[in-house]
């Protein structure tokens, strides 16, 4: 069988052929799950790579050569869940580090932060989109890594990753960026000085809302090595067949980034002229505060939109009850169309003040647009409005 040259092809034929190379023993096209729990050795401790699969799996190892290969990494750690790829980047910093983190992040990650990791590391809770201030907090204390979201979840703000990596590289600090809103094919966060790239898989990268699953990517062998051992040690792991699932998904990222991109400009514009919303926030839209960093940056705008309607949990409550082909439901990024009320459901576990300082109100509502014909997803907006 003929060995193919994946390393300067585009990403849509990437995420097609990396880690999807035929089966070597049958030829088939689509590769095997190897659903199995251990491997026979020929000796002890003499084996093909391979010894339990909390450790390595071949369609695990597929998937994992498959997301490097999209990021431009050298490795990626697949988890179980996108909150287990946090708990291990977590576990690998030195206890009382000094950790920046966004103030308007995933409420997961917040709660994570906030009620697990609290006692181990110091969180600061700022504006990212905001550089002095970052720098000013970089002068103050030694800190050890930027956590950044951009855009934000829910408010969609976007950071300036390149700025921020050439700031933190002159501290010698070290920037993770959740990429999960954007996927690898409009954002690329290590090609703009980032150390690490984390995605949580459930969302874009497989696309269609059946698989839990969490990514790590990165250059650093030496910080690979140190979060592999804690993975192995701990067990947070992707299946096999959530793996298979995930590398099935991803071929057609390219696709559906670019409808799911196509239906949200459309929809935002839409609700942006709507006399009963009071404000959109979409990064594609020359109204979002840093639409131009957004252009600089990435190479698309994705499909999540924020909107907030005129009155507040009463009005905003009434849309989300009466969408029919909006799928009222938490999680993102799947071919259907998911509506939700971060106040009420993702963002929950955030107390009340803190959300609203941040701009999290009762009347906020956030959109996953789907792949579905975009006006049928209009007109279902349209009538819930009414």
């Amino acid at each position: 069988m003929k060995k193919k040259n994946l390393s300067n092809l585009e990403i849509a034929t990437k995420l097609i052929h990396v880690g999807n190379e035929p089966d070597k023993e049958t030829g088939a096209v689509i590769p095997p799950i190897f659903q199995t729990s251990t491997y026979v050795q020929s000796s002890p401790g003499k084996h093909n790579g391979y010894e339990y699969t909390r450790s390595h799996n071949p369609t695990r190892t597929r998937l994992e050569e498959c997301l490097a290969a999209s990021e431009k990494a050298k490795y990626a750690i697949t988890t179980s869940s996108g909150m287990a790829a946090i708990t291990l980047m977590m576990h690998a910093l030195p206890k009382g580090s000094n950790i920046i983190c966004g103030d308007d992040v995933y409420g997961g990650t917040f709660r994570l932060f906030t009620t697990v990791f609290q006692n181990d590391h110091n969180f600061i809770f700022l504006d990212t989109t905001n550089i002095e201030e970052i720098k000013k907090t970089l002068l103050e204390k030694k800190i050890s890594l930027i956590w950044l979201e951009t855009p934000t979840n829910p408010l969609l703000k976007i950071s300036d990753i390149k700025k921020i990596t050439s700031l933190a590289k002159a501290h010698k600090t070290k920037v993770i960026v959740d990429n999960t809103f954007m996927s690898p094919y409009f954002q690329n966060p290590l090609d703009l000085g980032a150390d690490i790239v984390m995605h949580s898989m459930t969302k874009y990268l497989n696309g269609h809302s059946d698989v839990v699953g969490g990514v790590l990517m990165l250059n650093n062998k030496a910080l690979y090595n140190k979060i592999w051992t804690l993975q192995n040690s701990i067990g947070p792991s992707a299946s096999p067949f959530d793996s298979w699932l995930v590398l099935r998904g991803l071929k057609t990222l390219a696709v559906r980034m670019e409808a799911h991109q196509k239906n949200a400009m459309k929809i935002a514009k839409w609700l942006e002229g709507h006399k009963k919303i009071e404000k959109v926030i979409y990064p594609g839209l020359k109204s979002h505060p840093q639409h131009k960093i957004a252009k600089k940056q990435m190479s698309g705008y994705g499909g999540m939109i924020t909107f907030f309607t005129k009155g507040g949990l009463k009005e905003a409550r009434k849309v989300l009850e009466k969408v029919t082909l909006f799928a009222l439901a938490e999680s993102l990024g799947g071919v259907e169309s998911l509506i939700e009320h971060p106040a009420i459901m993702t963002h929950a576990s955030i107390p009340k003040e803190i959300r609203e300082k941040s701009g999290i109100h009762d009347n906020l509502i956030r959109i996953s647009a789907g792949i579905e014909d975009v006006d049928d997803l209009i007109n279902d907006l349209e009538n819930a409005l009414k």
